[in-house]
């Protein structure tokens, strides 16, 4: 599971630093998880996952290196909406298609954005810019919108896998798979749909959770008015 957060979170930071309804898993009667192998929870948990319409993942992973904090809904096959905070710096984000939109302040500008970051933040602060997703400056900000791509990653990136069987997490009926040379734990509904709940620790010297939940909730994706174009500041 380390490999899973490092995988979604680091590298929105790695990036900077270069610059519905009846979704609810908590619902219904055992669902007959925890009883099975830990590998099959877990390719349950990613072909759950994987067949929602969208999901919202919140949290937090705190590194050596910077506290990194997402708040994100994504929806399949469309893009993505919400925030990420880098060092308490928070930048919104929304995805559509291949353009993407980001709104930051002058502190997160004057940060990130290298020896131009005070000439940036004058220009840009609080204002809504407009670049592709393949950006090379800012498209790894929104490598991880694909939320087919996040799950996938669920199921490789592991090692040693270890039922723990029922617990609770959040007030929630889950069961619970170690991963035990990573230090790592992936959190499943033990009731209705088999959705991830939460992936919690990443082993070494970091620390963090990121949550699973509002599952094919109804979301819609709207292009911020007024957005300026971001290649006209970097040449």
């Amino acid at each position: 599971m380390r490999v899973f957060i490092a995988g979604v979170l680091l590298v929105l930071a790695f990036a900077a630093a270069g610059c519905g309804g009846g979704g609810s898993s908590s619902n219904g009667s055992p669902n007959g998880e925890a009883a099975k192998s830990a590998e099959q929870v877990l390719a349950d948990a990613v072909k759950a996952a994987e067949a929602a319409s969208s999901t919202h993942m919140s949290g937090e992973v705190n590194t050596p290196a910077q506290q990194i904090g997402l708040d994100m809904t994504i929806v399949k096959g469309k893009g993505a909406t919400g925030s990420i905070t880098l060092k308490g710096k928070k930048v919104e984000l929304v995805v559509i298609g291949a353009d993407a939109y980001m709104k930051a302040g002058a502190d997160f500008w004057t940060q990130f954005g290298g020896s131009r970051g005070p000439m940036i933040a004058q220009l840009v602060s609080d204002k809504w810019l407009k670049f592709p997703t393949g950006n090379a400056q800012f498209g790894q900000l929104t490598s991880f919108t694909n939320s087919n791509s996040i799950f996938e990653s669920m199921s490789s990136g592991h090692g040693k896998l270890v039922n723990k069987g029922l617990t609770t997490y959040e007030g929630q009926s889950a069961v619970a798979i170690n991963d035990s040379s990573e230090d790592g734990t992936l959190y499943v509904a033990a009731t209705g749909t088999a959705y991830p709940i939460a992936v919690s620790g990443i082993g070494g010297s970091s620390s963090g959770a990121i949550k699973f939940d509002k599952w094919n909730e109804s979301v819609t994706l709207t292009a911020p008015d007024g957005a300026l174009d971001f290649s006209q500041f970097i040449h």
